[in-house]
């Protein structure tokens, strides 16, 4: 297994990748222990986690876990991987500097080699932080993370078009202010074209993550890589197409009396050769295991 140091300098490596000729990189955004060992087997390279994937999961709609919940399902990931896992960490456990800090420390005691932190209270009337509480957060968050060996990687978000604000200038200026406060990487979702994108990437100097878990996007790896972004994450678009999925099986059943669906289904074996691959034990060897312990 690689160690925490390891897991978070091959972070920072992944996200540098563009800056040196290289492509930008896909991170696998798992919601569970099931869909981060898939998602290990089938050749990502680091993984993030998806809140609303995981609230989904847990049958309750996003923002209403609470942040140790959120926080938990992140260690539980990290724990089940070799790979760097970077956590969608919403604002964070609270709205002050301190409890910003207090995260980041709690995150790396979790095993994570990264994680993000978001400029929003969602559900709030105005939900977007003042942009000088927001940076302070920030800032408190950096310094946490520099007193600590690891180089985790502070990924900070800026929430404005994700909350009725599509201002790319105010967006821009806050990503400025979260890069001088110390964060590694910066992220606004829900930019929606090209020259968006470029305009953000022109305006900072730290690697810069995109979604592109929104519908209707064509842009491939490579229009990004030549736009700059560093990192391309996918948001909770594929615990949504699962859950689509499921959704569209049973009204096959209920509608329409009739159970084409299963023919589309993925088969156990290669599901469970998958698990194994990326690290869970064998029926045989959980099986024997059991027995050994008097089960």
């Amino acid at each position: 297994m690689m160690t925490l140091m390891e897991k978070a300098l091959a972070l920072r490596a992944l996200q540098q990748r563009v800056r040196q000729g290289g492509s930008a990189f896909v991170i696998g955004n798992a919601w569970d222990r099931g869909s981060a060992r898939l998602m290990a087997a089938a050749g990502f390279e680091a993984l993030a986690t998806s809140s609303h994937g995981f609230a989904h999961s847990m049958g309750v709609p996003a923002g209403t876990t609470g942040p140790e919940t959120v926080l938990a399902n992140a260690a539980d990931i990290a724990a089940v991987t070799d790979l760097p896992v970077s956590a969608d960490l919403e604002r964070g456990l609270g709205d002050t500097p301190e409890s910003a800090a207090e995260t980041v420390r709690r995150a790396i005691a979790a095993g994570l080699a990264g994680a993000s932190l978001e400029d929003a209270v969602p559900g709030s009337v105005t939900p977007i932080y003042d942009i000088g509480l927001a940076a302070e957060k920030i800032r408190a968050a950096a310094e946490a993370v520099r007193a600590q060996p690891v180089p985790f990687q502070l990924v900070a978000r800026a929430e404005n078009f994700l909350h009725g604000r599509p201002d790319l200038a105010d967006t821009i200026r806050r990503l400025q202010a979260y890069q001088e406060a110390g964060a590694d990487v910066l992220y606004a979702p829900g930019l929606k074209t090209r020259d968006e994108i470029r305009a953000v990437v022109s305006s900072v100097d730290r690697p810069v993550n995109v979604v592109m878990g929104l519908a209707g996007w064509d842009l491939t790896v490579a229009d990004l890589t030549a736009l700059g972004v560093a990192r391309i994450s996918t948001g909770s678009a594929p615990a949504r197409l699962a859950y689509g999925l499921v959704v569209a099986a049973a009204r096959e059943m209920l509608d329409e009396g009739r159970f084409t669906f299963a023919g589309k289904a993925m088969k156990v074996a290669p599901i469970e050769a998958m698990l194994v691959a990326a690290g869970a034990p064998a029926a045989g060897a959980a099986a024997g295991a059991s027995v050994a312990a008097g089960a």
